[in-house]
């Protein structure tokens, strides 16, 4: 599937690519179409962002459920809680700034995110919004960022904004 993803980003000259697999078909309820939905988003972000001009960037997203992500949540977290999304880089920040610099193509890592979490927000207004709000924090986290400290916290919220400004022009 990965190489597939590859081929069609060569041919479209995407600067990133998210790979949308959906393990949960409630999913369709919400997003008619995951993978047309992201296209769209992500070339906004790919016009607007200088972080993405020179390397074709590659991650997948699974759509999934509690029970899936609190599968993966103590499996590869060792926390036995489901969550709203999980990120899994596939390397640190410092091993992804030398990538850059040397390979063309990089793949990110993967995304988790849980529908029911999304459902279950008090606040929720709006689903796409919040979709939207947890996709970019799970790349944020594979692009090396995270919020253990407080300064982190702050840094990687101003790079959400910024990317979530940005697709939801």
């Amino acid at each position: 599937m990965f190489q597939k993803s590859l081929e069609l980003t060569k041919k479209k000259a995407l600067m990133i690519k998210i790979n949308v697999i959906t393990n949960n078909i409630k999913w369709f309820h919400y997003i008619k179409n995951p993978n047309n939905y992201l296209e769209r988003k992500l070339s906004k972000l790919n016009f607007k962002s200088k972080t993405f001009k020179k390397n074709n960037i590659f991650c997948t997203l699974l759509l999934s459920n509690s029970k899936e992500i609190q599968f993966l949540n103590k499996k590869f977290r060792k926390k036995n809680k489901s969550t709203d999304v999980l990120s899994f880089p596939f390397q640190n920040k410092n091993e992804l700034k030398k990538k850059l610099k040397k390979e063309k193509e990089i793949y990110l890592g993967d995304i988790i995110i849980n529908l029911s979490k999304i459902k279950s927000k008090k606040t929720l207004k709006n689903f796409k919004y919040e979709f939207d709000r947890l996709w970019i924090h799970g790349l944020i986290h594979l692009l090396g960022y995270d919020h253990k400290k407080d300064q982190d916290f702050l840094k990687m919220s101003q790079i959400e904004k910024k990317y979530f400004d940005i697709v939801n022009v």
